[in-house]
């Protein structure tokens, strides 16, 4: 009998380092042509960018962020009157526009909480604020899962959380640290002291200080986390922001006045303007470059990479593995008695 002589193992396939090329050699070849092709690609299709703006009544957030995005993009509370009672609950009022600047087009979504804050229990008054979250996240998921899968899903998740402090001067509110405690792990929280003009600026200065100390000691992880830093450069450009600039300390007004020949936007006191945009009178110009001119897309990508994927894994485990039931069937449950 004829020994069996084993089949040699097929070495492991071991990738190769990659050669540098000086392309200037070869002759140009075009591939930095490709941040100009995705430029064009998003001015044809422009991009999502959604907001929540959360806190009491009376704190500026519908000023604040039609000072933001310099249009009325969110309705102001100051229609109402003694007549109409405060809701009894938390509400989520979601308002859609499409603003565009320079060709590119962005469909910014204004999300508000109406209620919150404002009851005299406020015992766990973040819970539809979270449940509203999910259930953003949970829409997206289900048509990703989808076998005929939209070519461009419509993304309602909440890409920023602006949280309003109320300016008191003395330390965060129990409900303050309670509702970041438990949305930190959701989404982008970017706390901001409302009202900044009614500070002095040592009590400005102070009081941002105690805010940092409270979130720290509450184990409270704020935008831009610390552990989601990509390199050196992020890291020194963030800590910057974390050590001294958060919580922004902010004004914001939809009014403008004439300041040495010039129309500013601004708020007016018996002893002067205070100019929104400048920086020697709060922080709001600040704010605005944190949020829209160079952070807006990496907190786009933290939703999607982070705390998106941190819901999507939980709930597939949860669903042993499944994909969640598709919208369509879950309708054509619903609808069959």
């Amino acid at each position: 009998m004829s020994e069996l002589v084993p089949e040699p193992r097929p070495k492991p396939a071991v990738p190769m380092k990659p050669v540098s090329i000086n392309s200037n050699l070869l002759g140009y070849i075009g591939i930095d042509t490709i941040i100009e092709q995705m430029r064009k690609k998003t001015m044809k299709t422009g991009f999502d960018f959604n907001i929540m703006v959360v806190g009491q009544s009376g704190l500026g957030k519908s000023t604040l962020v039609n000072t933001l995005f310099k249009s009325q993009v969110s309705r102001k509370a100051s229609s109402w009157n003694r007549e109409e009672k405060i809701p009894k609950t938390v509400e989520i009022k979601a308002i859609g526009h499409v603003i565009e600047e320079g060709g590119v087009k962005m469909k910014l979504t204004v999300i508000d909480t109406p209620g919150f804050g404002d009851q005299i229990n406020n015992e766990n008054c973040w819970e539809p604020i979270e449940k509203y979250i999910n259930e953003q996240y949970e829409k997206f998921l289900k048509e990703e899962v989808n076998i005929a899968r939209k070519k461009r899903i419509p993304d309602t998740r909440v890409h920023c959380c602006l949280y309003f402090i109320s300016p008191t001067g003395h330390s965060l509110r129990p409900l303050d640290l309670e509702f970041m405690k438990h949305l930190s792990k959701v989404v982008n929280i970017i706390p901001v002291i409302a009202k900044a003009d009614t500070m002095t600026l040592e009590e400005k200065s102070e009081f941002k200080q105690r805010v940092r100390k409270e979130l720290e000691v509450n184990g409270i992880e704020f935008y831009p986390q610390k552990e989601f830093d990509e390199d050196l450069e992020d890291k020194t450009e963030n800590d910057k922001i974390r050590q001294e600039s958060m919580p922004f300390a902010v004004v914001g007004s939809d009014r403008e006045y004439q300041v040495n020949g010039k129309r500013v936007l601004g708020r007016k006191t018996p002893w002067g303007i205070i100019e929104v945009e400048n920086l020697n009178h709060c922080e709001f110009a600040l704010l605005r470059d944190f949020v829209i001119r160079t952070h807006l897309q990496d907190l786009k990508e933290v939703t999607h990479n982070i705390h998106y994927e941190t819901y999507r894994a939980k709930r597939l485990n949860d669903n042993g593995g499944l994909p969640p039931v598709s919208v369509d069937t879950e309708e054509s449950h619903d609808s069959n008695p």
